[in-house]
């Protein structure tokens, strides 16, 4: 699993920031490598803090640019 930056309390407000057109940067802490184009499965917010949301991004250029 991999977790983005900044680190979003919620799924929606990390929609509505890839909405509006904010960078967000996606981090794998454990072993694994974080395609350039492909689908990236999220969860946040970060450790030690309870996973409360799961998502399925996907990355473009080594971009996010969307989440289901």
């Amino acid at each position: 699993m991999t977790y983005v930056i900044p680190n979003f309390k919620s799924k929606t407000a990390l929609k509505i920031a890839l909405t509006a057109g904010e960078v967000v940067a996606v981090t794998e802490p454990g072993l694994g490598t974080i395609p350039r184009n492909g689908t990236v499965y999220l969860e946040g917010p970060h450790y030690p803090a309870p996973h409360t949301w799961y998502g399925v991004g996907k990355m473009i250029d080594g971009e996010l640019v969307s989440v289901k």
